[in-house]
């Protein structure tokens, strides 16, 4: 069997919370001024309640309303395949299978979590929502779910990837939102941000900064974020809800599961409901990929920090670079985010989740492979995932082990890197621990 298709009936009606599944618990958000632990009085300034309810909430399961799941249904349930020609190019004894969320509107899983958060606002009598893009994946999805729910959206997008992917922009525009380069002069934050530093690629950092001023400064106005929070997280778990059933389809169960590291959303979606299998006892390792220039849980530190450079947002305890930290401006800008969800730093503190790190080079070459023999391009921040699930299907090409990773995206609005990398104009780079330490040395003094 090559694919795996639910029928819409079976589709899941509730999200999976992993929250409670974590051996040591989430340690609560701080108040950046009192350093004390924040409710969600103070952030119901840019967040409906209703999401931060969610983000809170000690339940496994959040029921998904039914608008939401009208508009899941014009691509859920996605395909679980079977990565069979790229085994037999490996000549492994392992069998790959991938949960394909390219099939969304806007290409990657983004808006599994974009459509709920434009559904709750609308319910709050929100009018517009702000948000930051990295690749522009995230800004593409929220612009969808506002269209839907006639909402107007304003996307701050990370200079870098402004340049690098101007259809990404074209997506955003056709569904009606406006994008601008970050940083930008329409903000406090970006003015200041460019008279020091003129040149700047931009960072995710900066563009949440802008957004978040921008949201604060409009009554009708909340603000959106694309991954890293806990309700981003439990939106997210449709990924493996799914997944679950698709393997019990297949007679077949993971032996490891693999995705790519940015913000964190994608690989904690899919791995989520397997966490309670792990702690009963199931033997499973999840892996998570990071890009080797942007090395938040390898290179980084376990710390309260804040989630933007302003430091307006609430300090999350998580594995981070510095929230000031400026990363490289490698192709996959959705992995380009100094900070890691702290429900996926919280699984690697606990020995649940194996971070590791992968260069750009050889994540174009695998997903190059991956073209060639599944058909499909994928984005760059996916070939993230298929080089982590090339790896461990090459540990030992005979031992029969069955891995899971998620395709979090397609690649074809991203050409233009794939034209770099045919023409020899990538290279890799691991970002110098020396920068590192100078950044992680100005995180908040906590404790």
């Amino acid at each position: 069997m090559k694919k795996i298709v639910l029928r819409e009936d079976e589709m899941p009606t509730s999200w999976y919370n992993v929250v409670p599944d974590i051996p040591g618990g989430l340690q609560p958000p701080l108040d950046p001024e009192t350093l004390q632990p924040m409710g969600p009085e103070k952030l119901s300034a840019v967040f409906p309640m209703s999401l931060l309810e969610q983000e809170m909430t000690q339940e496994r399961w959040v029921e998904i309303p039914q608008e939401v799941m009208d508009i899941y249904n014009i691509w859920r349930p996605s395909p679980l395949v079977r990565a069979n020609k790229l085994e037999e190019a490996l000549g492994t004894k392992a069998k790959i299978y991938f949960k394909y969320e390219g099939c969304s509107p806007v290409g990657s899983h983004k808006p599994n979590s974009a459509v709920p958060q434009a559904y709750y606002n609308k319910q709050a009598g929100i009018k517009r929502l702000t948000t930051e893009t990295g690749a522009g994946q995230w800004g593409s999805a929220l612009s969808l779910a506002t269209s839907k729910f006639g909402l107007e959206c304003k996307v701050y997008m990370v200079r870098v990837s402004f340049d690098q992917k101007p259809y990404r922009k074209s997506i955003m525009q056709t569904y009606g939102g406006q994008v601008v380069a970050s940083p930008s002069e329409e903000t406090r934050t970006g003015r200041a941000y460019l008279a020091e530093f003129p040149d700047t690629p931009g960072s995710l950092g900066v563009a949440i900064s802008e957004a978040l001023e921008d949201a604060s400064s409009r009554a009708d106005t909340n603000y959106a974020l694309g991954s890293v929070l806990n309700h981003v997280v439990l939106h997210q778990s449709i990924i493996g809800l799914e997944a679950k059933k698709q393997m019990e389809i297949a007679g077949d169960y993971p032996d490891v599961i693999v995705g790519c590291c940015g913000g964190g959303s994608n690989f904690a979606g899919l791995l989520a409901p397997f966490v309670a299998d792990y702690r009963n006892g199931k033997k499973i390792e999840f892996v998570g990929y990071e890009p080797a220039s942007c090395p938040t849980m390898t290179g980084g530190k376990l710390a309260y920090d804040s989630g933007d450079v302003a430091m307006m947002t609430p300090l999350l305890y998580m594995y981070t670079l510095g929230h000031d930290f400026v990363p490289p401006g490698i192709h996959a800008g959705g992995l380009r985010y100094h900070g890691m969800a702290p429900i996926v730093s919280a699984l690697v503190r606990d020995g649940i989740v194996t971070p590791k790190a992968v260069h750009q080079l050889e994540c174009f070459e695998a997903g190059v492979l991956f073209a060639k023999t599944e058909g499909i391009i994928p984005a760059p921040e996916t070939t993230h995932a298929i080089r982590g699930a090339i790896i461990e299907a090459m540990k030992d090409p005979k031992e029969p082990k069955t891995i899971l990773f998620n395709f979090s995206g397609h690649g074809l609005i991203d050409m233009a890197s794939y034209d770099n990398y045919f023409n020899g104009k990538l290279s890799d780079y691991a970002y110098p621990k020396e920068q590192i330490e100078a950044s992680l040395a100005r995180l908040p003094k906590v404790g």
